[in-house]
């Protein structure tokens, strides 16, 4: 039987491992679990980490990526918030800091190991995984996963087709420093967004 997945979050939302026993460099700050698990949504999110908005909110894509992120999937802030709607683990759980250049740091590598299997295992009923960005394309798409995010992108058709329960779909991460890369890929835009839609519309509509 699953376990149970709040009791889960609640262990991970008390998790001080990149603080305490960390791997590398110990995480600058206090920890803050950022994730909303469900035992009923269909759709998870899974993204790299909080930013700085998210850690201090406690909220996920509680910034400007998470307002591209909701138009790209079609939905307003009350249906992504929604956890019968939308599950939403990052690769890290905490804000990993910033780099000397002031960009956030790659996600954590305590949580994934640590976490991810039993977070899956916990949620039987996820029918679709969105993998955003690298870090989450390498864990959830494996061999699927092309050389480049940008390939991968470009192959969601192969990768959705290749998939079965989730079936799979990368995106580039909705961060408003990939503006140029959205312009240099219109098809993301006229072939990729019309299909993701859909197929949010789809699941989202058939138990609302």
């Amino acid at each position: 039987m699953p376990e149970d997945p709040e009791a889960l979050a609640a262990e991970i939302r008390a998790c001080r491992v990149c603080r305490d026993a960390p791997i590398g460099a110990a995480l600058p700050h206090e920890p803050r679990p950022v994730l909303v698990v469900s035992s009923t949504a269909k759709i998870l999110i899974a993204g790299q980490a909080p930013g700085t908005r998210v850690h201090a909110t406690g909220i996920p894509f509680n910034d400007p990526s998470g307002d591209r992120l909701r138009d790209w999937l079609g939905v307003d802030r009350d249906r992504f918030y929604d956890p019968g709607t939308f599950a939403i683990l990052p690769m890290g759980f905490c804000f990993p800091g910033l780099d000397a250049a002031g960009g956030d740091m790659p996600p954590r590598r305590e949580c994934a190991p640590l976490w991810r299997p039993r977070l899956m295992a916990a949620m039987p009923q996820i029918e679709l995984v969105l993998a955003v960005g690298l870090h989450a394309q390498a864990w959830h798409l494996g061999a699927a996963r092309s050389a480049s995010l940008t390939e991968t992108v470009r192959d969601w058709r192969s990768v959705f087709a290749a998939s079965t329960t989730p079936a799979m779909l990368p995106l580039p991460h909705p961060s408003w420093r990939n503006s140029g890369w959205l312009k240099r890929n219109p098809w993301f835009g006229t072939e990729f967004l019309p299909f993701l839609k859909e197929e949010i519309a789809r699941r989202v509509g058939a138990d609302n």
